[in-house]
């Protein structure tokens, strides 16, 4: 049913950049607050941008000044918009939905190098 497919991950130098995008199978996918989560190995996920279904967003500090999510309702989706990467973001990047369940993407590898 509810569907949440990840692109744009790739292999990136430092300073670089790359846009995520997530194409969301969601009815009335403007209710859904939604986010971008990135875990690697041994660790937990954690959080990385969320914009609410109002268009607010919220960052990890980490991230701030570099990275900006967006959402185009009308095309059913998400972007993360990532500038001036370094080693420490790479990670895989998951795409998450929330409504009145949370669905989450199979994510996508970003690699930035040193």
């Amino acid at each position: 049913q509810v569907q949440l497919v990840e692109s744009g991950g790739g292999l990136v130098q430092t300073g670089g950049s790359l846009r995520l995008s997530c194409a969301a199978s969601i009815s009335i996918f403007s209710n859904y607050a939604m986010g971008w989560y990135r875990q690697t190995p041994g660790k937990q996920r954690a959080l990385v941008a969320t914009i609410t279904s109002g268009g607010f967003t919220n960052y990890v500090d980490s991230v701030k000044g570099r990275f900006t999510i967006s959402r185009d309702n009308a095309k059913n989706t998400v972007y993360l918009q990532m500038n001036s990467l370094k080693p420490e973001d790479t990670a895989v990047y998951y795409c998450r939905a929330q409504y009145a369940r949370i669905y989450w993407g199979q994510g996508t590898q970003v690699t930035v190098s040193s």
